[in-house]
């Protein structure tokens, strides 16, 4: 058994035992009809990085959207920002969503569901800093819509540290991949574990407990499940952020990395991981809900596998005609032929299930840098 613990809401401790056999995510044979436009979609989270633009991406298709966020301050930006859409959408307060029945009263009524409350960074101390968050928000929220009648689909966002956080030069990791070294090193180092280790563990036990309670309930829902599986997710900013420091966590590296960075180092060639922007995974999740084929379905959401100095290079590119012509070189001895991307992910289902290519790069980096721009921190 491992060495930690998850409490529950009346405060008792059970094992979260680990295991590390073979898992089938889903039999595939249960698929609702899909959702169309004019329906409406809860979108937890509704204030973060990503659930900004998954709001849009559901308003601008039409969608009506009920938001959550943890208090009404939290809600007010949101509200201005999509003022045009009138009544079509609506925020309300769900301020702990590892309570017990967190989301039962705002989950009624809705077609489909898109879970993206989940803690991204790479600090916690304890795993449970993310682990409770992750894996009983997860499961509150399948729990809530259990006695639904109306809804079709949920949407859970996953990540690629579900899938794999281990360099592993030549393969291509799909989405029969689970990351168990994550599960591994947490299990055996504790709070000694990386911060990426933590949070790579609580993605894949998160997404893992909602695919064992689905499998084990689905005879009772009216529903089906998909999870979306993104990498590094960038790209321009939606939500509020008053200042620098506190840009979500992905956009921040982006910025020092990219921006800041004045070094001349060639650990800015070596891989990094994969990409994919903002902008395309609120779309993912649209699609999720609308393609019947996504049903019970893990879904890779990446563009490209890249390097620090490629998106350096990218800027530089870009950075003249948006009137920006100072930005870092970087690592002058950059040669992309000689890189080895070391964590690539397959893009099959994205293309076959979903049916959508990515944005390019340098659209990506060219809209960041505009963002940043535009807000006076460049």
């Amino acid at each position: 058994m491992p060495w930690f613990t998850i409490k529950t809401r009346t405060g008792d401790c059970s094992a979260f035992s680990i295991s590390h056999s073979p898992f089938i995510y889903s039999d595939k044979l249960k698929r609702m009809p899909a959702i169309a436009p004019g329906s409406k979609v809860l979108v937890t989270g509704a204030n973060g990085f990503l659930a900004t633009h998954v709001v849009k991406a559901f308003l601008d298709r039409q969608y009506s959207v009920r938001g959550t966020v943890r208090s009404q301050e939290k809600g007010d930006h949101l509200h201005k920002l999509f003022s045009s859409h009138g009544n079509k959408f609506e925020t309300v307060v769900v301020k702990d969503i590892t309570q017990e029945g967190a989301f039962d009263e705002v989950i009624k009524d809705v077609d489909a569901v898109a879970h993206t409350a989940s803690p991204f960074h790479f600090e916690a101390d304890d795993p449970n800093e993310l682990f409770i968050p992750a894996i009983n928000g997860t499961k509150g929220i399948l729990q809530s819509a259990r006695k639904s009648t109306t809804i079709k689909r949920i949407v859970i966002l996953s990540s690629t540290a579900a899938i794999s956080n281990a360099p592993n030069p030549g393969k291509v990791y799909t989405e029969e991949d689970w990351n168990d070294v994550a599960i591994k090193a947490v299990e055996e180092h504790g709070k000694a574990a990386s911060g990426d280790e933590k949070y790579s563990a609580s993605k894949m036990r998160a997404e893992k407990a909602a695919w064992d309670w689905y499998n084990t309930n689905k005879a009772s829902v009216e529903w089906d499940l998909t999870t979306i599986n993104p990498p590094f997710i960038f790209g321009p900013t939606l939500h509020e952020v008053d200042k620098l420091e506190n840009l979500n966590t992905s956009s921040q590296l982006w910025y020092e990395q990219v921006v800041k960075n004045t070094s001349n180092s060639p650990d800015l060639g070596k891989s990094v991981g994969s990409y994919v922007d903002v902008r395309d995974v609120a779309l993912a999740n649209v699609l999720a809900v609308e393609k019947e084929a996504a049903g019970g379905e893990r879904i890779l959401v990446p563009a490209a596998p890249f390097t620090w100095q490629d998106m350096i290079n990218a800027s530089r590119k870009v950075g003249p005609s948006i009137g920006l012509n100072n930005l870092p070189q970087g690592y002058t001895g950059y040669d992309a032929s000689e890189v080895t991307y070391e964590t690539v992910f397959s893009g099959e289902k994205l293309k076959g299930i979903l049916g959508f290519k990515p944005i390019p790069l340098e659209d990506t980096v060219r809209d960041s840098l505009l963002d940043f721009k535009a807000r006076g921190w460049l």
